[in-house]
């Protein structure tokens, strides 16, 4: 993600400490995909402020299904991919709610910022 020139920038600008990142997102991902409780956090509160639409999370799922692809096998990917896109949309939809735009089903969040 870092150094992707769509996403990397976002990152970059809003964390300076990776090892305590990445630390956290182990948390976060072991208690959504294995159910581990190690994650006591707000998501939604976290990413409401990123300047990010429908675009940024269409690339961030392209990223992480390749890499989970990759690095985990075929019925643990599916575990990963299918957990990443429900909470891909449900950040989706909870940034554009945050800035007044309702959206329909299977409709996008497109920032005209």
């Amino acid at each position: 993600m870092r150094t992707d020139a769509l996403l990397g920038p976002i990152f970059d600008a809003r964390i300076a400490d990776w090892e305590s990142h990445l630390e956290r997102m182990f948390r976060f991902w072991s208690s959504v995909a294995l159910m581990s409780g190690q994650y006591h956090g707000q998501p939604m509160e976290k990413h409401l402020p990123l300047p990010v639409d429908a675009r940024h999370f269409d690339r961030w799922l392209q990223i992480f299904e390749a890499t989970a692809r990759e690095i985990c096998a075929p019925p643990a990917a599916d575990h990963f991919v299918e957990r990443a896109r429900r909470i891909a949309r449900s950040l989706e939809l909870g940034l554009a709610g945050s800035r007044g735009v309702m959206l329909k089903p299977g409709e996008r969040y497109h920032d005209r910022a």
